[in-house]
């Protein structure tokens, strides 16, 4: 079973890169993608030429923003959208489908600016993600996918002394989201299976960046503690275009 995330950078632009022949190149059961930067109705018309996946899809109230797809093989049991937290749910930024033996939740974290000025905001939604994530997996395991805007690791950013609590995606309290993740028993599947690995997920348009390498892994596919025997591969899609991150895998096996 292989699950795919990738946050396209909007799916209207996407579709017009090679959106389609990338999807059938990947041959995902699941692809979670991020910042859609359209409506429900835009997102649709977008994909209107993708068969055999039933997809899913939560858009932000301002036009143009944010935004999540899940595109599923099989068709859930359940489709939740947001977290029940009005303060959270008005930008689209979370989407959980249901599934016999697991949950798969896509989502898209807030960045916290080039000025950080949601740097606050970013410690409450970290905090208030993690907890819908536990409470889920009261019910049953997750798998949890998305564009996290954190580099976790100094492995997982190509300058880490310079960015280090000077930067978005990089700073002690975002970090620290994630360090929490990981104490409540989330495998990041890349991690898991590479755990020296040097490859990165997201690049700046900026001075030839993606062609420097001089990138960040700030995508992840984590699962709960419990499905971590069922983790066969995980990988970085580096050679994928198409928008300025690439895409993410785990192969999982039931």
């Amino acid at each position: 079973m292989r699950v795919v995330s990738w946050n396209v950078n909007g799916i209207r632009a996407t579709m017009k890169k090679g959106f389609l022949d990338s999807l059938k190149e990947m041959a995902p059961d699941f692809l979670c993608i991020q910042e859609t930067k359209a409506q429900d109705d835009q997102v649709d018309e977008a994909l209107s030429e993708i068969n055999g996946y039933h997809i899913y899809r939560n858009s932000a109230v301002k036009k143009g923003y944010s935004g999540t797809a899940i595109f599923s093989k099989i068709k859930p049991m359940s489709v939740r959208l947001d977290m029940g937290i009005e303060e959270h749910d008005q930008e689209g930024r979370v989407i959980a489908l249901e599934f016999e033996h697991f949950f798969i939740v896509d989502v898209y974290t807030p960045n916290s600016g080039a000025e950080l000025k949601r740097l606050g905001y970013r410690q409450t939604w970290d905090a208030e993600f993690l907890a819908y994530l536990v409470n889920l997996e009261k019910e049953k395991p997750v798998i949890a996918c998305g564009d996290f805007n954190v580099a976790h690791k100094p492995i997982d950013l190509a300058r880490p002394k310079p960015n280090y609590n000077k930067s978005a995606g990089y700073m002690q309290e975002e970090i620290d989201g994630m360090d929490n993740i990981a104490a409540a028993n989330f495998i990041d599947t890349f991690r898991y299976k590479y755990p020296d690995k040097i490859k990165y997920s997201w690049w700046s348009f900026r001075a030839g960046a993606r062609a420097r390498n001089v990138g960040w892994r700030i995508d992840y596919l984590l699962t709960s503690a419990q499905l971590a025997d069922k983790i066969k591969d995980a990988d970085i899609l580096n050679d994928v275009m198409g928008s300025d991150h690439c895409p993410v895998l785990v192969d999982l096996e039931f």
